[in-house]
């Protein structure tokens, strides 16, 4: 079961991995309001029911360790910057934790940041258009995924620091303010 509670704001290069829990719970509720939303997935037959609820024709999955990038430390460390770096997609995104572990952090509403530690059959839907980051734990730093997609497999982020604001982000800014 997936464990939300608020950031702790304390992170920096060297600790972004570790757990920087503030002590203040976070509700599945709280994030519905800001259209997240979380599934225990126990099995491929939920997976797969759950993914033509939601239209999702694609899925991929992949594989966040050391071992994945020939152990080439530079390699992970930058993918693991990316990742961390805050943006948005045009699209859902969707991932569900086969091995490993990680955390996702979003923006609420208040622009403060809940961090979710998704663990093995946990699914996190982040809608189109939320600020959002993804790390490793610093306890297992490796996390297998499933990813799904509605269309054709992609991942394309705006960085928050462009400061564009495209038709997803808009509609998604409308949805919460309602």
């Amino acid at each position: 079961m997936v464990t939300a509670y608020y950031h702790d704001d304390k992170d920096t290069p060297e600790n972004f991995t570790d757990a920087h829990n503030s002590g203040e719970p976070v509700s599945l509720a709280e994030l519905e309001k800001i259209g997240v939303l979380y599934y225990n997935v126990k099995t491929t037959e939920e997976l797969d029911s759950l993914a033509s609820k939601r239209n999702y024709k694609n899925r991929d999955v992949v594989n966040l360790n050391l071992a994945a990038f020939n152990n080439d430390i530079e390699a992970y460390t930058a993918k693991m910057k990316q990742f961390y770096k805050e943006h948005y997609h045009e699209d859902e995104e969707i991932r569900y934790i086969v091995e490993g572990e990680g955390y996702f952090d979003v923006r609420n509403k208040d622009d403060r940041w809940i961090r979710t530690r998704l663990q093995p059959n946990d699914l996190l839907i982040l809608p189109a258009g939320i600020y959002h980051r993804f790390t490793l734990t610093s306890e297992l730093k490796q996390v297998k995924a499933v990813r799904l997609f509605q269309d054709e497999p992609k991942w394309e982020a705006i960085n928050r620091d462009l400061g564009k604001n495209s038709a997803a982000r808009t509609e998604y800014l409308e949805t919460i303010s309602a």
